[in-house]
This record gives structure tokens, C-alpha cells and sequence, in this order.
């Protein structure tokens, strides 16, 4: 895999190549099986075809940026996009509603940022009964055959980097030797990576809580006690607020295990506010304010997905698909949908400290800048 970051420019550019750029000779469609009848995709179709694009809330800069580049780029590649939001005041419906549309509306292809993976079976059977590919984005798609690709950033991979940077800022920050105390924080339980992420982390941390290293001194090990709902801040900083009122009276927090950066700085704020020093804390997606705070020594690390890459990514399947090829794929293992294991194009994360920020974003005009202004 191509290690390097783009720019939301470049991926306007990349897009209108996309019909072009390199495929694999292999024939027609992946299809699924276990219940469909008659909608195996076709293969190949219109250049100008319709291109169904589901996204979840705005909650994340990530999503908002998603949005716009499958806009700008699927129309420069020539196809029509159909760019849905579900809104963060919906429940799943509302992009159910969207994808069945999206069907109805001919559709060749649909690409899903799911709102909760596990509730999309019945719209992607739909689609794969009208002769429609489904790629899931970023997030996988549960308990159907109906979908045909995978595409996102290596999460396992993501969440063990959280992990190495927990362990590597302890060594680093914490002020003493170990053992260190720390609390662990995952994701909203709707979504299929937040496992993925915890999974991962724990790879590297777990070995470190067997052997006295690390100490987690709530006790909130298991994925069910560490869940964030919905990723909202306010929920990662009320049990932040718990954890210190019921754990740390006398006792010193030295690390945080964050899986995102909108929870990185909620726990931030709630030790902040409890007058205690600000721990290590990890993060995901490279946001403007925890860049900020990266610089300023507060937040830890985070994590750079480049979205102007995955959506790139995501075009170029669109265009080997419509050329009736298979859309390429780098991992054919290890991602069981519960029904399937899914074709998975992944791309590699970037772990992103203060002293490796510029260097990480030197392909990112305005967080470089963010950076430079720190230097």
C-alpha cells in the first residue's frame, strides 16, 4: 500500500482519474448469497451513474469532510453522487429511510458511513436484490451477505497504536517509574469499531495489566463498563467525573486510554476540573482543537486517518466497478460480518505525537500550519 497523506484537493483531482486508474482484471461483481433471489450487481454499468452515499451525523469534523469530497469527487469522475447525513437528533431510521431511497432511485452504488451496523441488513439486502454493490465505509456492516466490500483504515492497528502511545507517554510524562494507574474509554456499542479499536489497544495494554505494569484502578476493564454511547462527549466526561470521585481521591491518574479525540478532551476536561494534573491521554482523527492541544502539551497523541485518502479509496472501487471488474482488495480474512467475511481494502494509520506532528501533516496544509504556529 502507497503510504502518504492527501489533501482535500487532491482527492478532487484523484477523483476525476478514477475511471482510469489501475483495477484488477478479475470479472464481475462480488455477490452475496443466503436469501437473495434475483439482485446479484451487474457487471459494469453507466459511466454516469448514480452513486448512493450514506453518512452518519456531523458529529465528527471527519464525517463533515467525508461529505464533501464524495461530492466533489464522484462528480468528477462523472457519476451523480447522492450525499445523505442521517441527523444526530434520528434514530437508525432516518438512514434506513435514506439507503431505501437510494435504492428506489436506481442507485448503482452505495457507499455506508452506518449509523449503527448492526440495524442495515434488510436496506443492503434491498439493495443487492436491485442490482446494486454496497461498499461499507470506515464501518462495517453486520449479519448480511448483502455487502460486497469494506473499505476503512486498519482499526486493529489503530487501536494497538493507541496503546503503544499510552504505554511510550507514561514512560515519558508520568514522573515515576511503574506501576501507573490508568482508565480505559471505548467507543459507542452501535459501532462495529469501537471493539475493533478496544481490541486492539488492549493487544498491547493487557499484557502490561497481567504483569502489575499497569493498574486500573476502577476495575472497568471490559468493554460493556468502558463504552461511551453515541461517542458523546458529555458521556465520556460523566464517567470521567464518577471515576475520580469514587477512585482517585488521594490517588494519581497517570494515563487515559481515549479512543477518539472528542472523548480525549471531555476526559481532559473533567481532571481539569477536579484540580488534578492532566494525564496521558490518547486520541483518533487529528481535530483541529486536539492538534492544538497536542502542541500545547495537554492531549497526548491522536491518530491521523486521512479521510481525503479513504474517500479517494472508496471512488476508485466505484470505478472499477462500473468497469465491471472487481474492486481491489488487501485483506480477504479478517473481517467476519457475522454472515461473511468481507473483501476489505485497508489503509494504514498514522500515530501523531508533538514531536512528530509536522512531519505527520506535512501533506496537510491547515494542520501543518496549526503545528508551524507552535514551533
Amino acid at each position: 500500500m502507497k503510504k502518504m497523506l492527501l489533501t482535500a484537493t487532491a482527492i478532487v483531482v484523484a477523483g476525476a482519474f478514477v475511471l482510469t486508474g489501475c483495477s484488477s482484471d478479475r470479472n464481475g461483481g462480488a455477490g452475496g448469497n443466503g436469501g437473495e433471489k434475483s439482485g446479484e450487481p451487474k457487471a459494469g454499468f453507466a459511466a454516469d451513474a448514480r452513486i448512493g452515499v450514506a453518512l452518519p451525523d456531523k458529529t465528527s469534523e471527519n464525517w463533515v469532510l467525508a461529505g464533501q469530497l464524495f461530492t466533489d469527487g464522484l462528480t468528477k469522475a462523472g457519476f451523480k453522487p447522492d450525499v445523505q447525513y442521517a441527523p444526530a437528533s434520528n434514530t437508525v431510521a432516518e438512514q434506513q429511510n435514506q439507503i431505501q431511497a437510494m435504492v428506489t432511485g436506481g442507485a448503482k452504488v452505495i457507499i455506508i458511513g452506518a449509523k449503527d451496523g448492526k440495524q442495515l441488513s434488510t436496506q443492503v439486502e434491498a439493495a443487492k436484490q436491485a442490482g446494486a454493490y454496497v461498499i461499507a465505509y470506515d464501518r462495517l456492516i453486520e449479519n448480511t451477505t448483502a455487502v460486497d466490500y469494506y473499505v476503512a483504515f486498519d482499526n486493529f492497528k489503530v487501536g494497538q497504536l493507541q496503546g503503544q502511545a499510552l504505554l511510550d507517554g507514561l514512560a515519558k510524562n508520568a514522573g515515576h517509574a511503574a506501576p501507573y494507574n490508568i482508565e480505559l474509554f471505548s467507543g459507542s456499542p452501535d459501532d462495529a469499531n469501537s471493539k475493533v479499536f478496544f481490541d486492539g489497544a488492549m493487544d498491547v495494554l493487557q499484557p502490561k495489566i497481567d504483569d502489575g505494569t499497569l493498574k486500573v484502578l476502577s476495575g472497568q476493564t471490559e468493554i460493556s463498563q468502558t463504552a461511551t454511547d453515541g461517542w458523546k462527549a458529555e458521556n465520556a466526561q460523566r464517567r470521567m467525573d464518577s471515576i475520580l470521585t469514587s477512585t482517585y481521591g488521594s490517588a494519581n491518574l497517570d494515563g487515559v486510554l481515549s479512543p477518539n479525540d472528542t472523548l480525549a478532551r471531555a476526559i481532559i476536561t473533567s481532571v481539569q476540573q477536579a484540580g488534578k494534573k492532566v494525564p496521558v491521554v490518547t486520541g483518533q482523527d487529528s481535530e483541529v482543537e486536539s492538534v492544538k492541544s497536542i502542541m500545547q502539551g495537554v492531549q497526548y497523541s491522536t491518530i491521523n486517518k486521512d479521510t481525503a485518502l479513504l474517500v479517494e479509496q472508496a471512488i476508485k472501487m466505484v470505478g472499477e466497478l462500473q468497469k465491471g471488474e472487481k474492486a481491489d482488495v488487501n485483506d480477504e480474512k479478517q473481517y467476519n460480518n457475522g454472515k461473511k467475511v468481507v473483501p476489505a481494502y485497508l489503509l494504514d494509520p498514522v500515530i501523531v505525537t508533538k514531536e512528530n506532528a509536522a512531519e505527520a501533516y506535512k501533506n496537510v496544509p491547515s494542520l501543518l500550519k496549526i503545528v508551524e504556529s507552535f514551533q
